[in-house]
């Protein structure tokens, strides 16, 4: 079972991959094309928004609460299921097209919600109306591709789910490179490529879904059995599962009221987190819930603990160097990817603070991801969701007590400080709960880890040229001395923990005691 949950993991991984590439592409042509100026900022803003409600509804809680009630209306039959999908698209389609015809006529008291210190900068808000009109009915569109990727994955299909979002980044690419030059305020054509991209991600998924056998017919279901059993489980989980992301926002928000450039620096340094979230974090979240859905269905609580320890050493082993290297190499990756046209190296400078502190997130954003699902799949939605109340208070006390010192990389670092609380508190009620029984071998395991991870911390150090060095380099050769460092310093990092005696292969078991 392992072997299969390792080779899924690893789908998903590089489909994401791939798609996290074509998303670097976007973002060095977004910072070529706007850098780090008014454009950019209103642009993140009206992209953030429905981005935010995707997470919120989409990825977040409806697809925590919809895969546990497929899998379990999966264990009654091929016509429950069918009826579950048809009343659920039905249903889902029916009340995002009233949120979506809501959020396009309100687009201007929307902004001044989200952002409002746009309220004194006339054309700020002007600009940010008109691109809002545009890119919200985006969350129509991902939210019904969203629900053919939890019935893609239900039935083991993770790789068409997860090379999906590929089609946003060349949409986004496509309208910036051909469209802009015709339209009279250029930054429109990503607004307009954000619209396109979501229509053709839910087409690209039918033909799959036909494939086998779950295109649905779609009606109104409302008061239907398993419709009202996740909204029950939805309502709550809306909250829970996307704190991190509620948190981010808010960090948009507030940013709003300090200098033009600091939401472009935080959605830049943002975007370099996300990049190991996405390949370990969501790909990790998208194979185990499933696979932990149906451990609990068929009360099989013991391979369900095995699934959690399993997937949180993975954590431990990739995304601990991850978090070392965009910490260490914060600058160099953001004067690598972007520091070309309009945005400038001052851009970069600003944007790799708030990367560092992101950075120092990045496992217990990964962690969020991992533990979360242990409480879904059981149908448990509280639980999270008071971690995560608690997790967004202390987040907003942080937001305004380190933003008056830190600026923009204040904002950061409360998002990370808010994330490992609300990881702690997961790790800890799960513990609790009893759901969650650590398997023997993590003191030795922690041991290698640390000793593999100064190795890299040392090598990197080491050799990593000054700042002033990468700002006078061409971007080829930024780009080949970046290589180098990460391909000398993975390798450094493996062959270390090799020497330590911790053997990759042996982690596809569940009973592992390294």
């Amino acid at each position: 079972m392992k072997e299969k949950l390792l080779k899924s993991t690893l789908v998903v991984s590089l489909m994401t991959f791939l798609s996290r590439i074509l998303g670097f592409v976007r973002d060095i042509v977004i910072a070529r094309f706007l850098g780090a100026g008014m454009g950019a900022d209103v642009f993140f803003v009206a992209f953030k928004i429905p981005n935010f409600l995707r997470r919120l509804f989409a990825e977040g809680a409806f697809s925590q609460a919809f895969i546990p009630v497929l899998a379990e209306f999966r264990e009654r039959g091929d016509r429950d299921l069918k009826q579950l999908i048809a009343a659920t698209s039905g249903t889902l389609a029916g009340v995002l097209f009233f949120v979506t015809l809501i959020g396009v006529i309100a687009a201007p008291l929307i902004i001044i919600i989200f952002a409002p210190g746009f309220i004194d900068q006339p054309e700020k808000l002007q600009l940010a109306n008109e691109l809002l009109r545009i890119t919200f009915p985006y969350i129509l569109f991902v939210s019904l591709t969203a629900l053919a990727s939890s019935i893609l994955n239900s039935f083991g299909k993770f790789a068409v789910p997860a090379f999906t979002p590929v089609f946003l980044n060349i949409s986004m690419i496509g309208c910036a490179l051909w469209l802009a030059p015709y339209l009279d305020e250029p930054v429109k054509a990503l607004a307009w490529g954000v619209f396109i991209g979501g229509v053709v991600q839910l087409l690209f998924q039918l033909p799959f879904l036909m494939k086998i056998g779950s295109l649905p017919t779609p009606r109104w279901g409302w008061k239907e059995e398993g419709v009202q059993k996740i909204l029950r489980l939805m309502i709550p989980a809306m909250f829970g599962v996307s704190v991190s992301q509620i948190n981010l926002l808010l960090d948009t928000l507030l940013a709003s009221f300090l200098i033009t450039g600091s939401i472009s620096w935080l959605y830049y340094s943002d975007r370099l987190v996300e990049f190991p979230l996405g390949i370990l974090g969501i790909a990790l979240a998208t194979v185990i819930l499933p696979n932990l859905s149906k451990k609990h269905a068929t009360a099989s609580m013991e391979e369900f603990s095995h699934t959690i320890d399993w997937a949180l050493r993975w954590v431990f082993l990739i995304g601990t160097p991850a978090a070392i290297g965009l910490i260490v190499l914060a600058e160099p990756l953001l004067l690598t990817l972007f520091q070309y046209g309009e945005f400038t190296p001052h851009d970069a400078h600003q944007a790799s603070l708030s990367l560092m502190a992101y950075g120092l997130g990045l496992l217990p954003f990964i962690f969020i991801k991992v533990l979360a699902p242990g409480f879904y799949a059981r149908q448990d939605t509280k639980t999270p969701v008071k971690i995560g109340i608690i997790a967004m208070i202390a987040n907003m006390g942080l937001n305004i007590v380190l933003m008056i010192s830190l600026a923009h990389a204040g904002l950061a670092l409360a998002t990370t400080l808010s994330a490992l609380l609300n990881a702690g508190l997961l790790y800890y009620m799960l513990r609790k709960k009893a759901v969650y029984q650590p398997i023997a071998g993590w003191g030795i395991f922690f041991i290698r880890m640390i000793i593999a991870n100064l190795v890299l911390v040392a090598l990197l150090l080491w050799l990593t040229p000054i700042n002033s060095e990468w700002i006078s380099w061409s971007g080829w050769y930024r780009f080949s001395v970046l290589m180098g460092l990460i391909a000398a310093s993975a390798l450094a990092y493996f062959i270390t923990l090799t020497l330590c005696g911790v053997r990759l292969r042996t982690l596809v078991s569940p009973n592992s005691h390294q």
